[in-house]
């Protein structure tokens, strides 16, 4: 934090219109982020979590079908 550089204020933090900061994230879904599920991308194998948003304990990832299934489900 220095004059050339200030730090952030919450004015200039973006933010999804829905409050999740991870939206602009890369290894989050951000289709089935929308429809409330974590979303987060497991990068090496491309499966993803799709258990509700800030579930407790570890994410269960699935296979890229699965997701686009609950993404076209709705």
């Amino acid at each position: 934090m220095n004059a050339e550089y200030p730090a952030p204020s919450a004015e200039t933090t973006v933010t999804a219109d829905d409050g999740r900061p991870d939206m602009s994230n890369s290894n989050v879904r951000e289709d089935l982020a929308m429809t409330g599920r974590c979303a987060l991308v497991h990068l090496p194998t491309g499966r993803t979590c799709l258990l509700p948003l800030r579930h407790q304990g570890p994410c269960e990832f699935h296979g890229p079908q699965e997701a686009q299934d609950v993404v076209g489900g709705l």
